[in-house]
C-alpha cells in the first residue's frame, strides 16, 4: 500500500509538472486548468486544450481572410474609373482668300462713273453686259407697273365701281383692254431686253476681262458685285426717259 500511494503521488506530480507545458502548447489559460484537475481520471485536459487552441487559430484566419477578401474590391472600384482621352483635333480648314482668283476682276468694285466710263478694252464686255442688264430692269420695271394698274381695275367691286363717276365707269372697260394691250407689248420688250444677260453671257464678259481662270466662286462674287452697278445704271436711265 505504501508503494502504490507512492506511486499515485509521483504521477500526480508529473502531471502538475506536465500541465503548463500542455496549456503553453494549447494557446489559451482552459487547457491549463483542466489538465490539472482531470489527469487521474481521463486525460481531458490534452483534449480540451487542442480543441480550444485550433477554435481560436481557426478565427483568427477567418478574420484574416475576411480582410483580405475586400481588397479585390477595392482595386475593381479604382479600375472601374473611366479616363477619356479623346484628343480633339481642329479641322477647320483656312478659307480661301477669294481675292487671290479675281486677278484683274478685281477692278469691278470701282466707282460707277470710273466703272462705266473706263476705255480699257478687258471692259467692254463687262459695260456692255451691266448696260443691257439695266435695260432689261426698266423693261421688267415697266411691265411690273402695267401688271400692277391692269390687276388694280380687275379688283374694283360691284360699290367700288358704283362709287365712281358715270364717265369713268363707261371708260373703264376701255382702259383694261388698252392695258392689256400695252402688257402685251411691254411683255415683248423685257423679253427683248433681257437677251444678253443670263448666267452665260455674264461668264463670257468675266472670261474676256480676266486674266485668271474664271470658276463658279468667281461668277457668283461678280454677281454680287455688278447687282450694285446694274441698279444704279438702270435708276440713271429712268431719271433720262421720265419727263
Amino acid at each position: 500500500m505504501t508503494n502504490r500511494k507512492t506511486l499515485f503521488a509521483a504521477l500526480a506530480a508529473l502531471a502538475l509538472l506536465a500541465s503548463p507545458a500542455l496549456a503553453g502548447a494549447g494557446g489559451n489559460g482552459h487547457g491549463g486548468g483542466n489538465g490539472g484537475g482531470n489527469a487521474g481520471g481521463n486525460g481531458n485536459g490534452g483534449g480540451n486544450a487542442g480543441g480550444n487552441g485550433g477554435g481560436n487559430g481557426s478565427g483568427k484566419s477567418g478574420a484574416s481572410h475576411g480582410k483580405s477578401s475586400s481588397a479585390p474590391g477595392r482595386a475593381a472600384k479604382a479600375d472601374s474609373t473611366t479616363v477619356d482621352t479623346t484628343t480633339k483635333v481642329s479641322a477647320v480648314p483656312k478659307e480661301k482668300n477669294i481675292h487671290a482668283k479675281l486677278g484683274r476682276l478685281n477692278s469691278l468694285q470701282r466707282n460707277i462713273n470710273a466703272y462705266m466710263n473706263s476705255k480699257s478694252k478687258k471692259f467692254a464686255a463687262i459695260q456692255a453686259f451691266v448696260t443691257q442688264s439695266a435695260k432689261a430692269k426698266v423693261a421688267q420695271d415697266q411691265l411690273d407697273a402695267l401688271t400692277a394698274q391692269l390687276d388694280a381695275l380687275k379688283a374694283l367691286t360691284p360699290d367700288e365701281i358704283a362709287a365712281l363717276s358715270a364717265e369713268d365707269q363707261a371708260a373703264l372697260p376701255g382702259k383694261i383692254t388698252d392695258l392689256e394691250a400695252e402688257i402685251a407689248t411691254q411683255t415683248t420688250a423685257a423679253e427683248a431686253a433681257a437677251e444678253g444677260t443670263d448666267d452665260a453671257s455674264l461668264d463670257a464678259a468675266l472670261t474676256d476681262m480676266a486674266n485668271k481662270p474664271v470658276d463658279d466662286e468667281v461668277t457668283a462674287w461678280a454677281q454680287g458685285v455688278l447687282a450694285d452697278k446694274i441698279d444704279q445704271t438702270a435708276a440713271t436711265m429712268q431719271t433720262e426717259t421720265t419727263p
